[in-house]
């Protein structure tokens, strides 16, 4: 605080309560009204307004308080401190989605590739695979069953003749790991379906045989003495592993990986419906290429793509430093504001204007700098090669993306028209929290019905995922005539239900549920914009810190080796010695 301006509360009158501020132009009273402010100097500061040590301690928190509440401009305006932090904030966001686009473009590499050898394996090992067929690849005699089977073991004998990739068979030491071709079955049974009688042996046994891809002799045997009971038989699985490097990466200055690809052939007959589905699963490991070496590339880009990063792990460990600051100085004024409420009143400040002094900006900007530095560290070893989680990766790299992004919606609530949709969004929250809560048991009362009973005849509603996909479609106004046509007229008291259960669905979540979810938006609007109309401080905080006048601009926020409430002591006693001295 200037130093006019403590010296200058000693120089109060006696009708200071009914002007409001004190007048330089009186200085000749002084000394008749010094008797009077010794005596209410004791007086309790909410009823009169002594100068005195204490009104200074005061006076110190409330400017203390009021500056951590300015935005940037501001402070900047206080103590001409200039905006590091904005700074910061702005070039973290830059350098942020930089990585994240390189790193996207680098992982849809990555998805792209596995995406085209699944396309691949299902053209070499399945025979007559059509690409986007609507049905269920399915087959139905026993004579198709033998030949798919012996079509895939041909196909992968003969793999480095049909092939146009870069795949091969996995080797365990000098030798080529075999497929292995496994029947399950029921252990023993006898059924008649003509006279309605069956005993059948629940146990499971599993007949397994190795085929090995050079061995042409051994793949022969293997379909000669091939034989399937298929009135017992629940599945057929084919496995085998292949290899191959994603060589599009060296165009990209990154160096390759090489991939095991554990291919799963599956022949489903556990329905015994005289129909098997016949599906190709692929399950990818990403490994490091044990020996490589890569000519016509300088390696200058991946060496700058790991400065880059680092770069970035740095970025937000300062950022991390200084919002954690602010966070721990937020706490500190919540703890001196309590004791001095505790002080005055004997009551504790409410919940609410505590959570005033912890920003969520930063706490939500401190987690988005701890998910980028691990994404970060994460991306560092799969360009390394130490790890190959990509998709875990781009989970902390994503999310925390999205938080940074999110955070500049704080800069935007610096501007009057901006902040009312922001003050709006955090004071309807509680509400639209117990709104969804009450909405969603109504939700899933509708899915599981809808499950239950709808499931066996529409495809939307076969699984709880699928019925909640369709329904929350319904609520959007999306795909509803699909959904109504694609019910199934197979039974009559079934068709009926489905048209009101479809019909009460929409009608209550469109109609009413979601009405009543705007109304809670637009009355906390309507409230907000009220009392920023209006002007009047809502809460014991704003009422507190409306009592400080002080621009910020006007001087006394600024700082010097002592902090404010010392420099007001000393101040108070030089005054003190010299009116004594005077007399």
């Amino acid at each position: 605080m200037p130093d006019s301006v403590v010296g200058d509360l000693y120089d109060v009158h006696e009708n200071e309560n009914e002007n409001g501020n004190e007048s330089e132009n009186e200085n000749e009273n002084e000394n008749e009204n010094e008797n009077e402010n010794e005596r209410e100097s004791h007086a309790a500061w909410a009823d009169h307004q002594p100068i005195s040590m204490e009104t200074d301690h005061v006076e110190c928190l409330r400017r203390k308080i009021k500056f951590y509440f300015m935005n940037p401009c501001e402070k900047y305006r206080a103590r001409g401190r200039k905006p590091w932090k904005l700074v910061l904030q702005i070039i973290k966001i830059a350098i942020i989605t930089i990585q994240l686009v390189s790193f996207g473009l680098s992982n849809q590499m990555v998805v792209t590739f596995k995406e085209e050898n699944l396309m691949t394996f299902q053209h070499l090992f399945l025979k007559d695979y059509v690409d986007g067929a609507i049905a269920t690849y399915a087959i139905y005699r026993q004579e198709d069953v033998y030949d798919h089977i012996r079509y895939v073991i041909q196909q992968y004998g003969n793999l480095h003749n049909t092939t146009v990739g870069n795949h091969e068979y996995e080797k365990n030491g000098i030798v080529y790991t075999p497929l292995t071709l496994c029947q399950e079955f029921y252990r023993n049974g006898t059924i008649y379906p003509g006279n309605d009688t069956f005993e059948i042996d629940a146990h499971v046994e599993t007949d397994c045989i190795d085929v090995h891809p050079t061995n042409e002799s051994s793949s022969q045997d293997v379909l000669a003495r091939l034989e399937l009971h298929f009135k017992r038989m629940l599945a057929i699985k084919i496995s085998f592993v292949l290899k191959a490097i994603n060589l599009q990466t060296v165009r990209h200055r990154e160096l390759p990986d090489c991939y095991d690809f554990n291919i799963l052939i599956t022949l489903d007959n556990g329905a015994h419906s005289g129909r098997i589905k016949v599906d190709l699963e692929t399950h990818v490991e990403i490994n490091e290429c044990r020996d490589w070496r890569v000519t016509g590339a300088s390696p200058r880009s991946i060496y700058l793509t790991l400065v880059f990063d680092c770069l970035i792990i740095l970025t937000c460990m300062i950022s991390f430093t200084l919002c954690l600051r602010s966070v721990l100085t937020g706490i500190q004024l919540q703890f001196e504001y309590n004791k001095f409420c505790e002080s005055q009143s004997g009551q504790d400040v409410p919940w609410c204007d505590r959570l005033e002094f912890i920003n969520g900006w930063y706490i939500l900007i401190i987690a988005s700098d701890l998910l980028t530095i691990v994404g970060s560290i994460l991306k560092i070893d799969i360009y390394t090669k130490v790890l190959t989680s990509y998709d875990v990766c781009s989970i902390f790299l994503g999310i925390g993306t999205m938080f940074v992004w999110i955070g500049v919606i704080r800069y935007m609530g610096y501007f009057h028209k901006y902040n009312i949709l922001i003050l709006t969004l955090r004071a309807a929250f509680p509400n639209v929290i117990r709104f969804i809560c009450c909405a969603g048991i109504i939700y899933l009362s509708y899915c599981f019905c809808g499950w239950i009973v709808l499931g066996p005849y529409h495809e939307k509603f076969r699984t709880l995922n699928t019925v909640s996909e369709c329904l929350f479609s319904l609520i959007n106004g999306d795909d509803m005539f699909p959904t109504f046509k694609g019910m199934k007229q197979k039974s009559s008291l079934i068709w009926i239900f489905s048209r009101v259960y479809l019909y009460t669905f929409v009608s209550l979540f469109i109609y009413m549920i979601l009405s009543l979810f705007i109304t809670i938006i637009t009355d906390t609007y309507d409230t907000i914009k009220q009392q920023q109309q209006s002007g009047i401080p809502t809460s014991q905080l704003q009422r507190f810190l409306a009592e400080c006048k002080d621009l910020p601009n006007s001087g006394v926020y600024k700082l010097d080796k002592k902090n404010c409430f010392q420099r007001c002591m000393s101040k108070c006693r030089e005054r003190h010695e010299r009116l004594t001295s005077e007399e």
